[in-house]
């Protein structure tokens, strides 16, 4: 330890989570020739290269891979005897966060957030943007995001994943639609139906998969990159669409649009926090990432429709 500046670690840790020299530099307030000096230290002691450079920034060797755990373990656990007074109080300190989200999570999850953030942070606000899941980490990284909450699994050295609650997919048609009635669906009834799809950069791709698995994307007559349009698409047509059970229910409560189980079992999402590692986090970032798993992380669907539909549709409402 005698050859070795603790500072060093803290440098190979977020040169690991961040792959950028630059953003390393920002979050230690230092220079960037101040990082590659550092590194070049880190270099000579571990006897490796740590770090190569490649399109995408740092990419980290096997003998960085190695050193990352017990690295970053140890400076967490300093950081948490040290920083014992320097935490975020919600309830007196102002705080802005940026979070991205779909427009599902803006119109089913952000309420919820914003009613907990009322009454448990009121001096904090947030700022939400359209997420881009083919940018969101990088965004995280370079620090334009504090959180972004997301259906794929992003698998990433550089950020953490926490899983908040499973969803499975219901289809979706008008309140008074003409032919399918009941609490299910037939796969029947189904190939006969025409279909609305979403389809782009928030990331839900299951309802366009199952369509294409039973052979039915010919039916698919509207094809969009938002769900939000769906309940004043649905509402005035005899179009049928597979969303999320919960999203359903919130649009449901609203619009007039009937739920009905599928005649097939489609894979669940799972819907995830995203953020930064621990270590890198701000207090004010570590307290949201808390918050937000604590408010998001359950079940919120009521709905007690049976399994999935396996015979014909019932003849009543």
């Amino acid at each position: 330890m005698r050859s070795f500046d603790l500072n060093l670690a803290r440098v190979f840790v977020l040169l690991y989570e961040t792959g950028s020299v630059t953003a390393t530099a920002e979050s230690l307030h230092v220079t960037q020739p101040t990082v590659s000096y550092s590194l070049g230290k880190l270099r000579r002691h571990f006897g490796d290269e740590l770090f190569r450079r490649t399109g995408r920034g740092l990419t980290p060797t096997a003998g960085a891979h190695r050193l990352y755990d017990p690295l970053r373990r140890a400076l967490t656990e300093i950081d948490g005897t040290v920083r014992q007074a320097d935490t975020f109080d919600p309830q007196t300190m102002p705080g802005r966060f940026t979070v991205a989200m779909t427009d599902l999570g803006e119109a089913t999850l952000l309420p919820r957030l914003l009613a907990a953030a009322r009454e448990r942070a009121p001096r904090v606000s947030f700022t939400v943007r359209a997420l881009d899941v083919d940018d969101a980490e990088q965004q995280l990284r370079r620090g334009d995001l504090d959180a972004f909450v997301a259906t794929p699994v992003l698998t990433s050295h550089r950020t953490v994943r926490i899983p908040l609650f499973q969803e499975r997919y219901v289809a979706m048609v008008a309140a008074d639609h003409p032919r399918v009635r009941g609490e299910c669906i037939t796969l029947e009834q189904l190939s006969a139906e025409r279909h609305a799809t979403v389809f782009g950069p928030s990331g839900h791709v299951v309802p366009r998969a199952a369509l294409a698995a039973h052979g039915l994307l010919d039916r698919v007559v509207v094809e969009a990159t938002r769900f939000s349009m769906l309940p004043y698409l649905l509402e005035q047509t005899d179009l049928v669409a597979l969303v999320p059970e919960y999203v359903g229910e919130v649009f449901t409560a609203s619009r007039r649009l009937r739920l009905l189980r599928l005649p097939f079992e489609t894979e669940p999402i799972e819907i995830a926090l995203y953020a930064r590692h621990e270590s890198s986090r701000s207090p004010a970032q570590r307290w949201l990432v808390q918050f937000m798993a604590e408010v998001l992380g359950q079940r919120v669907s009521r709905a007690q429709l049976p399994p999935y539909a396996t015979g014909p549709a019932p003849s009543g409402r």
